[in-house]
């Protein structure tokens, strides 16, 4: 009985700390000739779900140097990213031995200037540009899907008005 007692104990320790952190890459282009906003998704490695690339704290980087690192060796895009975060969300990890953990996301947005052909999870996960409110609906976290659709509501272009018919 002990041993379930210390076990009770640590699981509620573990539920009462502060979230972790981890940073995240919102990779986004800007198509040239339709000037439409997309989104890169790609599924985790576990359940398939849609996601945007992220990772834990690496010694000796900044958070939006982490977030360019793990775009790169998740989906393999190379960019400019932004030093300030655009936004946070929360989600719940489950780790290896099936605990799930409270995790605090920052993310910092990505522009997109190149696509790399091999990169370090290459064939793992599925990758795929969508537009923002699509990307949106695709993730399962709400504070997630939040942080999107603000960001496209923030970058998209709106599309030009249509020329006017000259009269004659």
């Amino acid at each position: 009985m002990n041993f379930l007692n210390r076990l009770a104990s640590d699981v509620q320790l573990m539920l009462r700390r502060p979230a972790r952190m981890q940073y995240a890459a919102l990779c986004y282009r800007v198509r040239k000739k339709s000037k439409a906003l997309e989104i890169l998704l790609i599924t985790s490695r576990d359940t398939g779900r849609w996601v945007i690339p992220k990772g834990w704290p690496m010694q000796g980087k900044r958070a939006h140097e982490v977030a360019e690192r793990e775009a790169y060796e998740e989906a393999g895009v190379k960019g400019r990213v932004q030093k300030a975060p655009a936004g946070f969300y929360l989600y719940k990890k489950r780790m290896d031995h099936g605990l799930k953990i409270s995790v605090k996301v920052q993310v910092h947005a990505l522009e997109v200037d190149d696509l790399c052909k091999h990169f370090p999870e290459e064939g793992v996960r599925k990758l795929e540009w969508v537009g923002y409110e699509e990307a949106a609906s695709r993730v399962a976290e709400p504070t997630l899907k939040e942080l999107i659709l603000a960001f496209g509501r923030r970058v998209a272009i709106p599309p030009s008005p249509a020329p006017k018919a000259a009269n004659g």
